[in-house]
């Protein structure tokens, strides 16, 4: 049986990130909050040993459990939570809890604006305008920018990112099918949900790949040289889940041999994407640099889901918001 969590006039919280301002964010909203911050891996284990509570993300090592024996709680400042040992964590009685969610609209955002820059051409004339060329008018109609509106695109992972997708794209018209693990259990706005086994007989079907799907054993890989050559001619592949989802080889194929019309990725197998990677010289590719969970209002995400937590710790529910351990 856990012993009562402390008292929140009692707390000390660890705010760890090299880039998030979760402490400040935190400090602004919960002033009577004792709340330290680091920006460095050193500097976080030199206060450990303070921290009822840390809030942290990729810096963890569960060696970190050795320094802090006053933890009681880890709230992750990411929603994946790979990195920490959930049996090390449960054997010291410490509760974890992930930021799923935090900034899923951010991506599904990310995602439409991927699929509109690819559909009006935008990634063409930011190019140009580097060069100074103004384009005339095309006489090819396959030369002109077009409309999203009566096309279909397909979600690939329809958890919060990919139902929020959905929403967004039959705002401006589009038909949405989607594919989810457990289909019977799927919420939101698409005209079709079918489970993954059915992906292989809907990627023909659709203009717009798009794909927010965790990455697991069943995902790795999942688009494939034979799911890219299944995909109509036309359509264009979106990537704002993991760069492992694809088979990067076969997309590159695909596109240099012009059997995939363009792709709009946000993540790649290996990240910063290396100079000499062929991606970045296609023109029919648009490259972002893995930002699409990024938002000013991460900080302010995290720290709800933090205040919740801390207030069904100190009143004793046994159930956390994204509970992991």
């Amino acid at each position: 049986m856990r012993t009562p969590f402390p008292a929140r006039r009692d707390l000390t919280i660890l705010c760890a990130h090299p880039a998030y301002r979760v402490a400040d964010a935190l400090a602004r909203r919960a002033p009577d909050l004792r709340v330290l911050s680091a920006t460095t891996r050193e500097a976080a284990l030199d206060l450990a040993a303070q921290a009822d509570v840390l809030c942290v993300s990729g810096f963890w090592r569960d060696e970190w459990l050795a320094r802090a024996p006053k933890l009681r709680f880890v709230q992750s400042i990411s929603a994946g939570v790979d990195q920490f040992g959930k049996d090390a964590l449960r054997a010291r009685g410490v509760r974890l809890a992930s930021a799923q969610g935090v900034n899923a609209r951010a991506v599904a955002e990310h995602a439409i604006a991927l699929v509109l820059s690819l559909s009006r051409r935008l990634h063409l004339a930011r190019d140009m305008q580097a060069q100074r060329l103004w384009k005339g008018m095309a006489t090819d109609p396959a030369e002109r920018e077009d409309e999203i509106a009566g096309k279909t695109l397909l979600v690939v992972g329809f958890g919060r990112i990919g139902a929020h997708l959905a929403l967004l794209a039959r705002a401006f018209g589009m038909r949405v099918i989607a594919v989810k693990r457990d289909a019977a259990r799927a919420d939101g706005v698409a005209d079709e949900i079918h489970p993954q086994e059915a992906l292989a007989d809907l990627l023909p079907r659709a203009d717009y790949v798009a794909l927010t799907c965790p990455l697991t054993d069943e995902t790795r890989g999942l688009i494939d040289a034979r799911a890219l050559s299944s995909m109509k001619p036309g359509a264009a592949l979106v990537n704002v889940a993991r760069g492992a989802v694809v088979d990067e080889p076969a997309l590159i194929e695909a596109l240099a041999k012009g059997r995939l019309a363009a792709a709009a990725l946000d993540c790649f197998v290996e990240e910063p994407l290396p100079v000499d990677s062929p991606l970045w010289g296609f023109p029919n590719v648009v490259v972002t640099h893995h930002v699409g969970g990024e938002t000013r209002a991460y900080e302010d995400n995290v720290v709800d889901i933090l205040l919740d937590n801390l207030a069904r710790l100190e009143r004793g529910d046994p159930h956390l918001r994204n509970e992991v351990v």
